[in-house]
């Protein structure tokens, strides 16, 4: 698929599975700093709206105004954190090389790189808009 030109609705109905979206403050900026820190890659970048991949996963970014008549706008803080509880779990990025970047990028190091016993080398990154961000590595 094309994620440079596919339409809203072949791509809406091309998905499947288990899908993430997140709802964002800054689309432009959040893709910006998901393509310096992780090599992401944005497409479709609107204010409103992005497809995002990394290697051959794919989720989205949408900002708050597009869930104008949505259910969850209003569970939404004005400010602070968005994201408390859920891990983003990133098991093919450096997690030297991503805290390395992430200062520069407008992302918090909560944890360090550290060697974990369920097998993996990981850290947490907080990014502007509260979400945990966790590249990781096998040991």
């Amino acid at each position: 698929m094309d994620f440079e030109t596919v339409g809203a609705e072949e791509f809406g109905a091309s998905l499947r599975g288990i899908g993430l979206n997140l709802l964002v403050r800054d689309v432009q900026a959040m893709c910006v700093m998901l393509e310096a820190v992780f090599g992401m890659k944005p497409h479709q970048v609107t204010a409103d709206f992005a497809i995002v991949t990394y290697g051959d996963q794919v989720f989205q970014l949408h900002s708050d105004g597009t869930y104008h008549s949505n259910p969850l706008l209003g569970l939404l803080p004005e400010a602070g954190a968005r994201g408390a509880g859920i891990e983003i779990r990133l098991y093919d990025s450096d997690p030297e090389a991503a805290v390395a970047r992430a200062d520069a990028a407008g992302m918090h190091v909560l944890q360090a790189p550290a060697d974990k016993p369920h097998g993996l080398r990981e850290a947490y990154l907080l990014c502007p808009n509260g979400y945990a961000w966790v590249p990781s590595r096998p040991l």
